[in-house]
């Protein structure tokens, strides 16, 4: 397998600039995965590696090798659309060895990689079939397959998982775990989507509107997100932010919550994840809040509470397990402060010194 690494690589269609000055490395056997919201240019990036988009200005190398000017035939890529772009009238079998026909292989080397990818992808049964005799997750197999079979440098992932119903989105997020543990192989996959990105990657690429806002392992973005996008994008449900001001030597939120903290005038907002939010809090425990439930949100193993703590703002709890709080109860939520997140008036990280509360 392969590396990769961006150097101030910009992309501009006219004078829209798309991507603005992207610098990351990809190593060796890792699994790096793109994500943010629509418009943000992620597939725009993974279509200027694999060489379908000109990169305007910046670098790309792979291996080492300046490959801005290649043909995307030539730098050892294989790319996983979201779209299947299976050939209708061809089976499984001709489908996934297409580019090695074209290529000129000997019939036996085709039919031997063929055979060996339908193996990995446990596809053997099905390579006589047609694409419109097979399920849309065996849609996908096969084209992960015709990726596999010309042994890339690097796989390049579009959103491949998209058209797919969530039940089987999920198993073939575990399929495609599994293939990259057993290719020991070089991945870099786009998605919108956070679930995926957080189980999947070795290292998150977060972007937005162009630029990359923080690259980093899943959790280390989750437990130190470098602004407000950030901390926001990643992890479900979605954090909660708590506008802040400075007041009597600590930082008051909305709902009456009260935090000592030196330096307190720095930080405008405070961010709390719903799994970090206690209810029925044991005395003199962080943050206090007392709030009504309006929504009850019951999952099985998990229920998520949205309580209106004052002020206009709602919090959202992540209790474990069949909580059995109704609508219109009254409850007590409390944050403990070593696992809060503040944010100053740009919207960036701070690491604001926190003292501990007067006896009372």
């Amino acid at each position: 397998m392969s590396d990769l690494k961006l150097r101030d690589v910009r992309k501009s269609f006219g004078a829209v600039d798309v991507i603005k000055g992207v610098d990351f490395d990809v190593d060796d056997r890792e699994f790096v995965v793109f994500v943010g919201p629509s418009g943000c240019g992620k597939s725009t990036l993974l279509r200027m590696i694999a060489g379908l988009e000109s990169i305007t200005s910046g670098e790309l190398t792979i291996d080492g090798v300046r490959e801005n000017e290649s043909e995307p035939t030539e730098r050892g890529l294989a790319m996983v659309f979201q779209s299947y772009a299976l050939y209708p009238h061809m089976t499984v079998e001709e489908n996934m060895g297409f580019a090695l026909r074209v290529a000129k292989l000997p019939k036996h080397e085709i039919a031997e990689k063929v055979r060996t990818a339908a193996e990995v992808l446990e596809l053997g049964h099905l390579l006589d079939r047609r694409p419109k005799e097979l399920s849309g997750g065996q849609r996908q197999r096969v084209a992960i397959g015709r990726a596999i079979v010309r042994n890339p440098k690097i796989f390049l992932f579009d959103e491949p998982l998209s058209n797919l119903d969530a039940a089987l989105r999920v198993n073939m997020r575990l399929e495609l775990m599994r293939l990259h543990k057993q290719l020991d192989a070089t991945m870099i996959y786009v998605t919108h989507d956070q679930t995926e990105a957080m189980t999947m990657a070795d290292k998150i690429v977060v972007l937005r509107d162009g630029l990359i806002e923080q690259v980093g392992a899943p959790m280390a973005l989750y437990n130190r997100p470098a602004n407000v996008f950030v901390a926001g994008f990643i992890g479900a449900p979605k954090m909660n932010f708590l506008p802040a001001r400075a007041e009597g030597g600590g930082l008051r939120l909305p709902g009456g919550a009260m935090l000592p903290m030196a330096e307190a005038s720095a930080c405008a907002q405070v961010g709390i994840r719903p799994e970090h939010l206690s209810l029925d809090p044991m005395p003199g425990e962080g943050a206090r809040w007392k709030g009504t439930v309006r929504i009850v949100e019951r999952l099985g193993g998990l229920t998520n509470l949205h309580v209106d703590v004052g002020s206009g703002f709602d919090l959202v709890v992540q209790a474990a397990g069949a909580h059995d709080a109704q609508t219109g109860d009254t409850v007590a939520l409390a944050a403990d402060p070593a696992h809060l997140h503040f944010f100053d008036h740009k919207e960036q990280r701070i690491e604001p010194e926190l003292r501990q509360a007067e006896p009372a």
